[in-house]
């Protein structure tokens, strides 16, 4: 095999060594900690916020987390990944019925109805149960909560004004500014959250609209659009870029998720640009042209217009600028390499800083941020952050795509296995998609790993383990996985890239 011994052995050095610097970290900060109310207060209480105050207080720092709205969990948990994934799965174990693809598999229904606001309701408890569940995990982990929105008065103070307009200071050692990601505006369209809705207003929409036009369709808008058209909306998809799927996604793998989606019911317009949307007596009315083409004019009639352009970084109101931290042209904190800003004690995570805009990468960046403060070692490889599209079939996918090795001039072996041909999959007549994995031509190492197909979101974790402790191609084809499961798909697939040829096709 290709993975090399000294890397192993001196992986498993790394535990003791990071539990030594941590515990060195942690008595030099109780030395030498100010004599504030806190060791460290956290602005936010999104993944990255929440996970980083729950370490900072497991690894002993006096923990402060101020948080503006009702809820913990910020956007993720209460109106992003957590509520999305709840519709989406519940939508397509009606549309597995309604649509007939329940008898076909021997389970004969009849009478088929969506009841829309129990559909809501299960959305709606689970959130609940989740953002209650860090409630318990701060008393737990003794964090001091405070609701507020925090601002930042000082090198060594951060105050909340709270929603009766009084306000809260706290002395604190260290600052960690974790408040996320908004929707981002788009130009001349108001959204009201009713019908013309972002991707909040999506997920409770009081009634399935006959015609939903969504503007974008990266992951939130291939997402939520899929949930209203499984439902019964006539769903159309606009969007400027010529693929759909967002940044990052691999070009095959693209092409091949817009067959599917349209074979689903999805219209997808590529290439194409809105350039503005009125309401006229009930409808909304959506102005679009050809993005090469400007004489290609069209316009299109909605009931709901739900608008999904990405989003920004929150930094307003922060007090960024008074105490001398300037932001990027894009908004974002700009941080070194152990996540500080150019004022030493105070750090940043997340969706306010460069990277991608995902829970898991504010998490981790969390966790080594706060260790790194108490001395242990900072580092991620952002090229082994995974990304994932909770459609059915779901995508999955980390490092590089063919696009970019292309484009850096990397020679590159490419190895692929179709779902069509695993026996799992194919029990479950769930055959769409294929496993793809990019290894270097020379080395064998893998560079990148995209799968669409069922399980895509579980199964691209084995890829990212793989990549992030240097494995081959071969590596990977000799491991024993279990039969039959969809995992021996990304088996066959590394096969296929350090052999040429997979087993079973």
């Amino acid at each position: 095999m290709q993975c090399s011994l000294w890397k192993v052995f001196s992986n498993s050095l790394k535990p003791t060594l990071r539990q030594n610097n941590l515990i060195l970290g942690s008595l030099q900060n109780r030395l030498y900690s100010s004599t504030g109310d806190a060791d460290i207060v956290v602005i936010g209480s999104g993944p990255g916020g929440y996970v980083a105050a729950i370490k900072a207080a497991q690894l002993g720092m006096k923990t402060v987390c101020i948080e503006k709205n009702p809820t913990l969990g910020g956007t993720c948990l209460n109106v992003g990944c957590i509520p999305s994934k709840a519709l989406l799965n519940n939508s397509h174990y009606y549309h597995m019925a309604h649509s007939g693809d329940l008898s076909n598999r021997g389970v004969e229904t009849s009478d088929v109805r969506l009841n829309l606001d129990k559909l809501m309701e299960q959305k709606t408890k689970a959130v609940s149960a989740l953002t209650g569940g860090i409630v318990q995990l701060f008393k737990k982990n003794k964090i001091t909560l405070i609701k507020g929105h925090g601002k930042i008065t000082g090198v060594n103070q951060v105050t909340a004004t709270k929603e009766d307009g009084s306000t809260e200071t706290v002395n604190t050692k260290n600052i960690l500014i974790a408040t996320g990601s908004e929707v981002t505006p788009f130009p001349g369209i108001e959204v009201d959250e009713e019908t013309v809705v972002s991707s909040t207003g999506a997920l409770k929409l009081p009634s399935v609209p006959k015609r939903l036009i969504v503007i974008g369709a990266g992951v939130i808008g291939v997402e939520l659009g899929s949930v209203w058209s499984r439902l019964g909306s006539e769903v159309t998809a606009i969007e400027f870029m010529p693929t759909i799927g967002g940044v990052g996604i691999d070009g095959e793998v693209a092409k091949t998720f817009q067959k599917i989606l349209t074979k689903q019911g999805l219209n997808f317009k590529l290439g194409t640009k809105v350039t503005g949307a009125k309401k006229e007596g009930g409808v909304i009315k959506v102005n679009i042209e050809d993005v090469k083409d400007s004489n290609k004019q069209e316009v299109l009639e909605c009931d709901v217009l739900l608008v999904c352009v990405g989003r920004r970084p929150y930094t307003v109101g922060l007090g960024l600028e008074e105490i001398g931290i300037e932001k990027d042209q894009k908004g974002r904190i700009p941080v070194n390499s152990v996540f500080q800003t150019v004022i030493p004690n105070i750090y940043a995570i997340g969706d306010c800083i460069h990277g991608p805009m995902l829970a898991h990468k504010a998490e981790d960046e969390g966790i080594v941020c706060v260790e790194g403060i108490m001395g242990g070692p900072v580092h991620i490889d952002y090229n082994c952050v995974p990304s994932v599209i909770y459609t059915h079939p779901e995508v999955g996918w980390v490092g590089r795509s063919e696009e970019d090795l292309k484009r850096e001039g990397i020679n590159y072996k490419v190895g692929k296995f179709p779902f069509a041909a695993n026996s799992r999959a194919k029990t479950n007549n769930d055959t769409d998609g294929f496993v793809k994995v990019l290894s270097d031509q020379a080395t064998d190492r893998i560079l990148g790993t995209h799968i669409i197909g069922p399980t895509a979101g579980e199964l691209i974790n084995e890829a990212v383990l793989a990549q992030e402790y240097g494995a081959s191609s071969e590596d990977v084809a000799r491991v024993c996985h279990a039969h039959p499961t969809c995992s021996e798909a990304l088996r066959e697939a590394n096969l296929a890239a350090y052999f040429g040829k997979p087993i079973n096709f």
